[in-house]
């Protein structure tokens, strides 16, 4: 074959290859730059949900995945402020702390998309917010907590009575009354995020006062209920595995569905000031209850039947449950 033939043949390929390239979307191309910015380990329950939702849009090729955790509020302008200068399309995190600073950087930076977790209302153009409002599968680990309860009492250790915790132990609070309204509960906030030393003294403290089922809003309940032998009720994440004999049930948070709405925004171009509340609801996989592994067998079947038909209500939008957020008491 002549030099001039097979160039023009190698010239024929690599035009068909160049074509070829240019109608198949470039993976490098279309990753999104997220960030995450954390006050708190990414160990720590809450956020921890975040992470697993933004690793597996990492995982799926879909984002290029940075973050910084246990970011004190001195640092935290100058870190998000960095995030924001180095070209990060979408910068997630938790502002409730810190909500003045956030919302600094955000005003500084309106074309960057910030999704944080606030209490607070969102802020245009480019502030959007988000919270558990798992209030659905908390009702139902409620009601599951107050057919297990022998002594009908029921405890409940927590970090901080803000929105967030709020709403969830009061939802879990009428869901055990649901199933038995003479149910007495012991409430205690420990003031801190993250500190399962304090969070176990206080429900040993509980448990000496009758408590034998705890709601385990804070690392370190599931550890005492353990010790103690009594029950207890797992929040946002599932620790059966590690509890197998002790968590009964868990309402789990699923971050999944707000991340992918944000990403979904961000690559259209069309991302906005908006409350992210609804995708934390069960009809679009925001929450859910666990299964019941190990419990399957020690739960009443008359329970499982009644929790199941709240949670087929709720489904179908024939059960709401009411949103709370004022600080919930102990019974006196």
């Amino acid at each position: 074959m002549s030099l001039s033939r097979r160039q023009a043949l190698a010239a024929a390929a690599a035009a068909g290859l160049f074509l070829a390239l240019a109608h198949r979307p470039s993976a490098a191309q279309a990753k999104v730059k997220v960030a995450a910015v954390y006050t708190v380990p990414v160990g720590q329950l809450w956020v921890g949900r975040i992470d697993k939702a933004l690793k597996a849009a990492a995982a799926r090729g879909e984002i290029d995945y940075v973050f910084s955790e246990n970011v004190a509020a001195a640092d935290y302008e100058r870190v998000l402020s960095g995030y924001a200068e180095q070209g990060h399309a979408l910068i997630v995190g938790d502002a409730f702390a810190v909500e003045e600073l956030a919302r600094k950087v955000a005003r500084k930076h309106p074309k960057t998309a910030f999704l944080m977790g606030s209490s607070a209302r969102p802020q245009k153009p480019n502030f959007a917010v988000f919270d558990n409002y798992i209030v659905e599968p908390a009702f139902l680990t409620g009601m599951i907590a107050a057919g297990m309860s022998k002594s009908g009492r029921i405890g409940l250790v927590a970090g901080h009575p803000i929105a967030e915790a709020n709403r969830l132990m009061n939802a879990f609070m009428a869901g055990a009354r649901d199933v038995d309204p003479k149910v007495r509960f012991h409430v205690t906030f420990i003031d801190s995020w993250f500190d399962p030393p304090k969070a176990k003294q206080a429900a040993f403290q509980m448990i000496d006062q009758g408590v034998d089922v705890l709601y385990a809003e804070r690392f370190g309940v599931a550890d005492a209920a353990k010790e103690r032998k009594v029950l207890a009720i797992g929040n946002v994440i599932n620790t059966q595995d590690k509890y197998p004999e002790t968590v009964v049930a868990s309402a789990l948070w699923n971050m999944e569905p707000a991340i992918d709405a944000a990403l979904a925004a961000v690559k259209a171009g069309k991302f906005k000031a908006e409350d992210y509340a609804r995708y934390s609801m069960m009809k679009v996989g925001g929450g859910e209850l666990a299964p019941l592994g190990t419990f399957e067998d020690k739960v009443p079947e008359a329970l499982k039947a009644k929790v199941a038909a709240r949670e087929k209500a709720m489904r179908e939008g024939k059960f709401r449950v009411r949103i709370n957020n004022a600080e919930p008491r102990g019974s006196r």
